[in-house]
């Protein structure tokens, strides 16, 4: 099978090339940045950015949030089915 991906860089605007599910935590960070969440139960989602701030937003079902993430928190996330993607 042929790889699309496989001499291509990977801008940060192009599609993912990974989903990996999220299990919040206080003190894990993600394994690889996060270009975006996808959340597939709404609620609030609290995490610290790709620039180390720690932020919280409330998003609907199914919603994608377009923003770099290195650590979904536990404390505050009522959010669930959330997803990483990733480069």
């Amino acid at each position: 099978m042929s790889d699309p991906f496989q001499n291509r860089s990977l801008p940060l605007s192009g599609p993912a090339r990974d989903l990996i599910a999220v299990t919040p935590s206080d003190s894990i960070d993600l394994v690889d940045v996060a270009v975006a969440l996808y959340v597939e139960g709404g609620g609030t989602v609290a995490f610290v950015s790709a620039g180390g701030g720690s932020r919280s937003v409330t998003l609907p079902d199914n919603a994608i949030l377009p923003v770099g993430v290195r650590r979904v928190d536990a404390t505050g996330t009522t959010a669930t089915g959330i997803h990483a993607l990733v480069l």
